[in-house]
């Protein structure tokens, strides 16, 4: 399978530095992570780690979208969460020292940086500033599992599902000339329904639903979002 011509670039040239846990440092820490870093290429549908083997380091991501996934007992498959540019892959078995929880597939063609573990051990001890990051990533992540829990228990799957698109507009969306928000991320109806933890032929009908009242329309596999308020409402959000 041929890979993805991403171009290796330093640190402080990432298109992504700003958003990841190394944005704070100064440029000669910056330097040293782009000195022991190693950027791979990933095409759509390769996998980064697989749940249930050991973690050797952590995964930064620059460019492209990760599912981060998890295969039950009964073989079907959850998926946690989406992760995009900016982001970590790995930190938790990590620093656990854990066996990897959850499996990371690529689903857009991404270029991932990869650091060994026992050079961020030593990062961690003598840059206080890669620590506080990573400890904002985890809780933010805690954060985002515990608002994901409570909705899986008190919603119902419309309101999971007006709240996941409001989730992709915040972090994919892109205004458009039209007034309209395009999502820039497509995932098939499975992968959605994982999500959202419902039934595929719910989130088919789901979906046909908000296209009558509305709130969005497609054009191949694109989502555009056309009524942003009448989401927050269905999601029944308070903001």
């Amino acid at each position: 399978m041929q890979k993805p011509a991403f171009k290796s670039v330093s640190c402080d040239k990432c298109p992504s530095v700003e958003k990841g846990i190394f944005c704070d440092l100064e440029q000669a820490a910056l330097n040293e992570v782009s000195h022991n870093k190693v950027m791979n290429s990933y095409k759509k549908g390769q996998t980064i780690f697989f749940q249930g083997n050991p973690p050797f380091g952590l995964y930064c991501i620059a460019q492209g979208k990760i599912k981060v996934s998890k295969v039950g007992s009964d073989g079907k498959e959850s998926i946690v969460r989406i992760a995009g540019p900016g982001d970590v892959l790995g930190h938790r078995s990590l620093f656990s020292k854990e066996s990897y929880s959850a499996t990371a597939t690529v689903i857009e063609d991404a270029a991932i940086c990869f650091m060994d573990k026992n050079y961020i051990y030593g990062a961690l001890k003598t840059d206080p500033t890669i620590a506080l990051n990573l400890i904002q990533k985890l809780s933010k992540d805690m954060g985002a599992a515990e608002t994901r829990n409570a909705s899986m228990s008190q919603k119902s799957a419309r309101e999971r599902l007006a709240e996941l698109f409001l989730t992709f507009i915040k972090n994919y969306g892109q205004n458009e000339s039209d007034g309209r928000v395009r999502l820039d991320i497509k995932l098939n109806r499975d992968e959605i329904a994982s999500i959202v933890g419902t039934a595929h032929e719910t989130i088919i009908r789901l979906i046909s639903e908000f296209k009558d009242e509305g709130i969005l329309e497609q054009e191949g596999k694109t989502i555009f979002i056309l009524d942003e308020e009448k989401l927050v409402e269905f999601a029944n959000l308070d903001y």
